[in-house]
Parts: C-alpha cells; structure tokens; sequence
C-alpha cells in the first residue's frame, strides 16, 4: 500500500513538473531535434555503407592478386 502511494505521489509530482517546464512546447522542441539528429544518422549510415563496401572490394581484388602472384613466385 505504501508503495502504490509512494508511486501516485511521485506520478503527480511529474506531471507537475511537465507542465511547470512547458509541457507540450517542451516535447516538441526535443522531438523537432531528435528528428534532425536522425536524419544526421541516416546520412552518415549511408556514407558508411558505402565505404564499406568500396573497401570490401579493394580487398579481394588485393587478395586475388596476391593469390595470383604468389604460385608464380613458388615457379
């Protein structure tokens, strides 16, 4: 019993303190630059994609050529 009192107590005072630092303004402000930090994300998402694959691909063809090259040094 004095657990769900203490949690009633402590939803009001939440509630009071969003109203009290503005409430819904508040909420859209913070969601406003979540927004544009995710659009941020997705960019450098994307640029790393990218990279990663141009990489991957320089890789094997410098694998293959080193697997080319080493029978004949073996010759």
């Amino acid at each position: 019993m004095i657990r769900f009192l203490f949690g009633v107590i402590i939803g009001i005072l939440i509630f009071f303190f969003f109203i009290y630092f503005g409430g819904g303004k508040t909420v859209k402000k913070m969601g406003e630059g979540l927004t544009e930090t995710g659009k941020r994300m997705e960019v450098i998402e994307e640029l790393v994609r990218k990279e990663k694959g141009e990489i991957g691909k320089e890789i094997q063809k410098k694998i293959l050529k080193e697997e080319k090259e080493a029978p004949k040094k073996g010759q």
